[in-house]
C-alpha cells in the first residue's frame, strides 16, 4: 500500500499519507446512488414532529456524567415545565448518578461497568424506589423505556451502538451526540430510523447548525456543506514544535470545554474528519459534498451552500448547550442557559483553508469516506487507540496518524452485511492499532 511508515522513534509525519488508504479503496469504490438512496430526514414526513399528549418531553440520557451530558443536565434543570428525565446511564461513576438521580426524580438508572454497579449496590445511595439497570445490557433496557420519548446517546466510542439501535427499533426518538455511531453504522442506523419512522436529531454543534440550516429546502438543492473547526490547541504552533507537545498542552483548548479524548482530536482535526463521516450519513451527501475550513472563533458552526451560489450559516456561541437544547425541544425554540451572541463585541469572523499536510488525520478520514465499507469504521478504532496511547505518554502527538495510516495499511476494505460484521473490523483494527504503537515510542 501506498503509505511510507514513519521512521522508527521519531516525531515526523509518514511521508505518503496521502496515498495510505489504497488498499482500502481498491475494494470498493464510493457508490454514489447509496449515499443519495433517501433524503435527509428533515425532508420526510416522518421525521416531522407529531403533537404529543403529554406537555413534557421523556428523555433517557445515556452518558450523563460527561461533558455533553452535564449540559444535558443543565438543560434540564432550566425546562422542567417541558422536560422530564427518566432515565440516565454513565459508565462508572454512580456518585453522580445518585445525586442525578435525588435532583431530577429519575426512577430508572444504568450503570454499565460491572465493579461500579455492584459498587453502587453496595453504597445504597440512590433515592428509594430507583430502578438499578447494570452492565451494557442495562444500557439497552434504558434506550426500550416504554416511558420514554426521546434518547439521548452521548456515551464514547462503540458504546452507544447497541443503545442506539435498540431506541431506533422500540419507536423512540434518538439524539446523537456519539459521531462514533454513524461512523461505524450509518447504513444501518439511517435505515432502522427510516423504516420506524422515528426523528434522528444531530447534538454534535456542526451537524446540528447543518440540520437547521438545510430545514425546508430541497435535497437536490443543496451543493454542498462546509463545516467549521477550530483548529484546536496547536492551530498557531510552528510545525516544528509539534514534535515535542504533551498531552497537556493538547488539552488546552481555545474554545470549548470538552473532553480529553475529543479534545485532542480536536487538535489532529481527526474530530472534523469524523464529523465530515457523519454528516455524510445524516444529511445523504456525496464525500465531494462534504468540507471543512478552520475557523478560529467557533462562532459560525457550518455554511451550507446551494446551487444558485446562496450560502446560509448557522451562528452561536461555542457552548454545547444550544445544540443540546434545540435537539431535545425541537420543533420549539424558547431562551437557552446560555448568552447569547453579543453583535456589539463580535468584531470580526475568519476562515482559513484547511492544510491538510498539518493535519494529515483529516486527510485520511476523507480518505475513508470515499472509500466506504469498513474504512471509516477502521480509522476511527486505531484513532481511539493512538489517542489514549498519547494521552499516556506512551507516543509522541505526531505519532497518531502514523499509527491510524499504518492501521489502514493493514486491514482488507469490505462491504459489511450487518452490524456484527463492523464490530468485527473495528476489533480488529484496535488489534493492529495496538501493535503499532510499540513503531512510535514516545
Amino acid at each position: 500500500m501506498g503509505g511510507t511508515p514513519m521512521p522508527r522513534g521519531t516525531g515526523a509525519p509518514p511521508v505518503g499519507l496521502q496515498e495510505s488508504a489504497m488498499r482500502l479503496r481498491s475494494n470498493r469504490p464510493f457508490n454514489p446512488a447509496l449515499a443519495a438512496a433517501a433524503p435527509f430526514p428533515a425532508y420526510s414526513p416522518a421525521f416531522v414532529a407529531a403533537p404529543s399528549s403529554n406537555p413534557r418531553k421523556r428523555i433517557v440520557l445515556l452518558g450523563a456524567t460527561g461533558s455533553i451530558g452535564e449540559n444535558t443536565l443543565r438543560v434540564l434543570a432550566a425546562h422542567p415545565d417541558k422536560l422530564q428525565l427518566v432515565g440516565v446511564a454513565a459508565r462508572a461513576n454512580h456518585p453522580r448518578l445518585a445525586q442525578i438521580a435525588r435532583d431530577f426524580q429519575v426512577p430508572h438508572v444504568g450503570i454499565f461497568d460491572e465493579a461500579a454497579f455492584a459498587a453502587a449496590k453496595a453504597a445504597d445511595g440512590f433515592p428509594a424506589g430507583t430502578q438499578l439497570h447494570r452492565g451494557p445490557a442495562g444500557l439497552v433496557e434504558l434506550a426500550r423505556l416504554a416511558e420514554a420519548d426521546l434518547v439521548l446517546v452521548a456515551v464514547v466510542g462503540t458504546t452507544g451502538l447497541e443503545p442506539a439501535l435498540a431506541a431506533v427499533a422500540a419507536g423512540k426518538d434518538l439524539a446523537l451526540a456519539s459521531k462514533e455511531i454513524l461512523v461505524l453504522a450509518g447504513k444501518f442506523v439511517m435505515a432502522a430510523a427510516r423504516k420506524q419512522g422515528v426523528k434522528l436529531l444531530p447534538v454534535d454543534s456542526e451537524h446540528n447548525a447543518v440540520f437547521q440550516c438545510l430545514e425546508g429546502h430541497p435535497q437536490a438543492g443543496v451543493r454542498r456543506i462546509i463545516l467549521t473547526a477550530s483548529g484546536g490547541a496547536f492551530r498557531d504552533w510552528p510545525a516544528e514544535r509539534l514534535a515535542h507537545v504533551a498531552p497537556a498542552d493538547a488539552l488546552k483548548h481555545p474554545n470549548w470545554a470538552m473532553g480529553p479524548k475529543i479534545t485532542v482530536d480536536s487538535a489532529t482535526l481527526a474530530n472534523k474528519g469524523l464529523e465530515l463521516i457523519e454528516a455524510q450519513w445524516l444529511f445523504s451527501l456525496r464525500p465531494d459534498q462534504c468540507t471543512a475550513v478552520l475557523h478560529p472563533q467557533s462562532i459560525v458552526h457550518c455554511l451550507v451552500e446551494f446551487n444558485d451560489g446562496a450560502l446560509l450559516a448557522q451562528l452561536c456561541p461555542p457552548s454545547m448547550t444550544f445544540p443540546i437544547q434545540h435537539a431535545l425541544l425541537y420543533p420549539a425554540r424558547v431562551p437557552g442557559v446560555d448568552s447569547t451572541l453579543d453583535f456589539t463585541k463580535l468584531l470580526g469572523l475568519e476562515f482559513r483553508p484547511v492544510d491538510e499536510l498539518r493535519f494529515p488525520c483529516l486527510r485520511l478520514a476523507r480518505q475513508t469516506m470515499v472509500a466506504g465499507g469498513v474504512a471509516p469504521a477502521v480509522f476511527n478504532a486505531a484513532n481511539e487507540i493512538a489517542v489514549a496511547a498519547f494521552l499516556a505518554e506512551k507516543i509522541p502527538f505526531l505519532a497518531i496518524p502514523s499509527v491510524i495510516d499504518e492501521t489502514l495499511q493493514r486491514i482488507d476494505n469490505f462491504e459489511p452485511d450487518s452490524v456484527s460484521a463492523v464490530l468485527a473490523a473495528d476489533a480488529d483494527a484496535r488489534r493492529f492499532a495496538t501493535a503499532a504503537l510499540k513503531h512510535f515510542p514516545r
